[in-house]
């Protein structure tokens, strides 16, 4: 009986062994997943200026796919002209307000050096505005951008962060009179006439498809007129100017 007691006795020790094992491995599993994901996801070229997108759950998809499908446009001679990256506090999918789960390029701490940050909104931004590694990310990066770029109510994140006081900006729709009462020191326009403001390095649109605005007047800036003619050509935007007379 007492050898019998020794060797169950044997088995749980070894299966907690076993166990504690196993959940290790599985552990630095999912740690070189991440790392692999995070060098592999996309074409690093050091070389090209890198856009960056903010992400964090519940950000508005628009707010990070247009500057995405803008920038990430080649030239008509099929060269590319910029890095495209999304970044978020870790490498965990970050799922959006529409529901489209993104797994982030970068961390905050790994992502490279920066000349564009796009910062989106959500319309949870109580929470996002007191997380204070986002804040923290906006006003650092900004220190090496050439440009930063706020959609919809993502200018409460640069207020925020008090990188851009005494600036022009404007919010989504309806949202001016909060955002100016939060950070008097924001010189915020009127909304319901302005969609997009540019002053010095910053620039800001009412969001939503109205980030294509800002990304399309920053990709001219970047490069030529004639380029943002064949992205808004690509994008086929004639169509949607075009959309009511076509169909009557």
């Amino acid at each position: 009986m007492k050898i019998k007691g020794i060797v169950i006795l044997i088995a749980l020790i070894l299966s907690g062994c076993n166990t504690e094992a196993g959940k290790n491995q599985k552990e630095d599993n999912i740690t070189a997943n991440k790392e692999e994901n995070s060098e592999n996801s996309v074409a690093f070229d050091e070389a090209l200026p890198t856009i960056g997108l903010l992400m964090y759950n519940g950000v508005l998809m628009t707010e990070v796919t247009a500057p995405m499908d803008v920038f990430s446009k080649h030239t008509e001679a099929g060269d590319k002209l910029f890095n495209v990256v999304t970044i978020a506090e870790n490498l965990n999918p970050v799922k959006t307000e529409e529901g489209l789960v993104v797994v982030p390029d970068y961390t905050f701490e790994n992502a490279p050096k920066l000349d564009v940050l796009f910062v989106p909104s959500a319309y949870d931004m109580w929470s996002t505005v007191r997380n204070d590694k986002i804040v923290a990310f906006v006003k650092n990066r900004n220190k090496e951008t050439k440009y930063t770029v706020s959609n919809c109510a993502g200018a409460q994140l640069i207020g925020a962060s008090g990188i851009a006081n005494g600036k022009k900006i404007v919010t989504y729709i309806g949202g001016g009179k909060q955002l100016q009462k939060d950070y008097p020191e924001l010189l915020v326009q009127n909304d319901s006439l302005v969609s997009f403001v540019e002053d010095g390095k910053f620039s800001s649109s009412n969001g939503n498809l109205a980030t294509y605005i800002s990304s399309l007047e920053l990709v001219e800036k970047m490069t030529s007129k004639a380029h943002r003619e064949f992205v808004e050509s690509y994008l086929y935007l004639d169509r949607l100017k075009d959309w009511e007379r076509e169909k009557k």
